[in-house]
């Protein structure tokens, strides 16, 4: 089978999943209701209810009703829990099946034993009423954990299905499906990105808030990536794929998402095994319980109350649900707001990080170059004219600088005009004819060359690049470009500092830029004029210190840093997330988005924390009283309503990983 099946194959295992989910909590839902209308007549049959409600409804044969009626609720309303018994006893993993099976077959073949001559009194109406509670629970907790992947199923849901092929003689709809690579498609007004490609021509507005968390939405033009999934604005475009659907910046995310929650955690592992000793806590305590009250000279009934009460109040159904919902919910959140978990125990040891290294260019700047001064020398010579002229120099060129240059002539609604005779001076700059005037973009070292004198007061201090502009041999202006620091690093570090977490510049950068990008920002240090491969060795350093790292790069150069790294953060990556070697991908080269992972980790840590304490002194209060410790006091606790706390504490575990939210600056 060829990758491209594989991964069809696991996007359909993924939907079918979700589908069996459903359709499991509809069954759930009816074997409720069947029960909830077998119940009411099985109480008013049972002798103990009678009594209780002062009146005598007994009549031949209506023993053998209740039995008839009760055999339906155990068949019928127990057989999850009876095959999942079966199930857990073949795997040799018994488990929360396994202690409900046991204990509703107890009841019932106790119960089955009255009816056909024993002495003693039938718990036909404990039994109803316990598998009409365990139903319930079920219900309310599968809808519960089906919540806490809504957000991935939004996600999923984002793909079109069907996308504009662009042909030769006409457009085409067709499934979404059948693209691939270098396809051309049409984006209409208002449609979603049908796959992930090229702006080919044509500009628009596109929202990528579902995608990325970004809610701004972002202006996008000739040259520039669009993700599937991407809500289009008022304009039109077409749009060159790169990649098939199932090769999609989507695709990823669901198939990251969903393999984050199929992994285990450290805490979960922890959860994981707690749950199998109170399994055999449960069984224990069950059947010492029952032992107990029977030798002490109490009814066989009473003690076998006891013991079915200790089993189901003691299944391990919270602990085991504290940690994956939490999981579920956090990781859909994540992937929603464009923080992507390829590995969940990165994302739980975020909590204790204490140092946190920055590469700088693209996630603290923006990563490009923007022109940042512009000073004319000429009286009759405005700045708009020497962007404007040096422009027409550098429309055909792809150099950083150029882009800059061009981008501010764009900002500004610049009409560039046409050069001639371009000529290209090699490692110093360009020259051309532009409205009859011989313009030259160059770099101070052809002033230096050709020995013309710097302008008066001009200063440069390494954190800017400079190119000056010559009209007729006369220098006529300079244009001071440099790589912007983003607008949102300075709240990051702050948030940081806040935390008590440091923050470390790691460039190769010369000393000045560094320094000066750390101190703008209120960094805590900064190491300058560091090689790609030097970086990991840096990180092994503060290692060294007792620091526990997170490393933020770009995922290519500094691969061998975000590998050492305590916790590697990939920034920036867009529809690549595939090829980083770090654990956790930000879809954003945002630093916020740094802080936000760190503060959501440990949001996620403390849910996590807090359904595992409560799942434990549930436990710890439930068991004896279970057991019958304050029989004496007259406190005792019934099958039913030891299903009801049961069920009270996963509803109350699932609630309260509902209420995990992502933190943002």
């Amino acid at each position: 089978m060829d990758n491209t099946m594989h991964k069809a194959t696991d996007a359909h295992m993924g939907m079918s999943a979700h589908d069996h989910h459903a359709m499991m909590i509809a069954d759930f839902r009816k074997r409720f209701y069947v029960v909830l209308s077998l119940t009411i007549p099985i109480m008013l049959l049972s002798t103990m209810i009678q009594h209780f409600m002062g009146v005598n409804w007994q009549f031949a044969g209506s023993s053998y009703l209740l039995f008839a009626l009760s055999s339906i609720v155990f068949v019928y309303g127990g057989w999850p829990f009876l095959t999942g018994f079966v199930s857990e006893v073949k795997s040799g993993n018994p488990g929360m099946m396994f202690l409900i099976g046991f204990a509703i077959t107890v009841a019932y073949s106790y119960s089955v034993a009255i009816v056909f001559g024993l002495k003693g009194m039938d718990f036909f109406w404990e039994l109803a009423t316990l598998i009409l509670i365990m139903l319930l629970g079920h219900w309310i907790e599968m809808k519960s954990v089906m919540g806490a992947s809504n957000e991935l199923e939004l996600l999923v849901k984002l793909m079109p299905a069907d996308a504009h092929l662009v042909m030769k003689d006409m457009v085409h709809d067709v499934k979404t499906d059948s693209l691939k690579a270098n396809d051309i498609i049409l984006i209409k007004p208002g449609e979603k990105v049908a796959a992930d490609g090229i702006i080919l021509e044509g500009e628009s507005y596109l929202n990528e808030s579902m995608l990325t968390g970004e809610s701004k939405p972002v202006q996008k033009g000739k040259g520039d990536k669009v993700i599937a999934g991407s809500i289009n604005g008022n304009g039109s475009f077409k749009v060159t794929v790169t990649h098939a659907a199932d090769d999609s910046y989507l695709a990823q995310v669901v198939k990251l998402v969903n393999d984050a929650q199929k992994s285990k955690s450290p805490t979960q592992l922890l959860a994981d095994t707690a749950a199998k000793w109170l399994t055999v806590i449960a069984l224990v305590t069950g059947i010492g319980t029952f032992l107990y009250w029977y030798f002490t000279g109490q009814s066989l009934a009473f003690a076998m109350e006891r013991m079915v009460t200790v089993i189901v109040i003691c299944c391990p159904h919270a602990l085991g649900l504290a940690v994956p919902l939490v999981v579920a919910k956090s990781t859909a959140l994540s992937a929603k707001h464009g923080l992507l978990i390829k590995n969940k125990a990165a994302f739980e040891n975020s909590r204790k990080i204490t140092t946190v290294v920055f590469d700088k260019t693209g996630t603290l700047t923006v990563g490009r170059f923007e022109v940042s001064r512009v000073e004319s020398l000429l009286k009759n010579l405005t700045e708009k004219d020497l962007i404007r002229l040096a422009s027409a120099l550098e429309q055909a060129s792809e150099h950083p600088i150029a882009t800059g240059i061009l981008q501010k002539a764009k900002d500004l609604k610049l009409s560039i005009p046409l050069g001639e005779n371009f000529k290209a001076i090699t490692g110093k700059g360009v020259q051309a004819i532009v409205e009859s005037k011989n313009v030259l973009v160059v770099s101070p070292g052809y002033l230096k060359e050709n020995k013309l004198i710097l302008p008066e007061g001009f200063t440069n201090d390494d954190t800017e690049t400079v190119v000056f502009v010559l009209i007729d041999q006369k220098l006529a202006g300079y244009i001071a470009l440099s790589d912007e620091v983003r607008p949102e690093s300075a709240a990051a570090i702050k948030t940081l500092k806040e935390i008590h977490i440091k923050a470390i510049l790691l460039t190769g950068d010369n000393n000045k830029v560094a320094a000066s990008v750390c101190k703008t920002l209120g960094m805590d240090s900064y190491m300058a004029e560091v090689l790609p491969h030097q970086k990991l060795e840096k990180i092994k350093a503060l290692q060294a210190k007792g620091e526990f790292v997170a490393m933020t790069g770009d995922g290519v150069n500094d691969a061998p840093a975000l590998a050492q790294a305590d916790i590697g953060i990939a920034v920036g990556s867009g529809s690549d997330i595939a090829a980083e070697t770090a654990g956790i991908v930000l879809v954003n080269s945002n630093p916020k988005d740094i802080v936000s992972l760190i503060l959501f980790g440990k949001a996620t840590y403390r849910k996590m924390v807090q359904n595992l304490i409560w799942a434990t002194d549930y436990n710890v209060i439930a068991l004896p009283l279970a057991a019958g410790v304050l029989y004496n006091q007259g406190i005792i606790l019934s099958p039913a309503v030891g299903a009801v706390l049961m069920t009270v504490s996963t509803v109350v575990v699932a609630i309260n990983a509902g209420f995990l939210k992502i933190k943002t600056i």
